[in-house]
């Protein structure tokens, strides 16, 4: 089931980590209704990031994405930053 009405999801300091983060690029591939999304403080590492970058490429709603306070490493920073090369819609990106 596709959610089409949840606009802004607000997740701060939870343990997601990785796996968690994989598990909401999966859904945002899919999402055309979220806005914003606020993984603040969740232990999100490298692959975590990595998956949410290859999410960007294809979502095109989310215009907010927070990921401070997390460990998105440097190759992590890179899929984001390769995202953002497709991905028109996110306008704010906090690390």
């Amino acid at each position: 089931m596709i959610n089409l009405t949840l606009a802004n999801l607000y997740l701060q300091d939870n343990p997601i980590g990785d796996n968690g983060a994989q598990a909401l690029s999966q859904a945002l591939k899919k999402n055309s209704s979220l806005t914003t999304l606020d993984l603040w403080g969740n232990s999100i590492g490298g692959s975590g990031a990595q998956a949410l970058g290859k999410a960007l490429k294809t979502n095109s709603t989310l215009a907010t994405l927070d990921l401070q306070f997390n460990s998105i490493g440097e190759n992590g920073a890179q899929a984001l930053g390769e995202a953002l090369k497709i991905n028109s819609p996110l306008t704010t990106l906090d690390l």
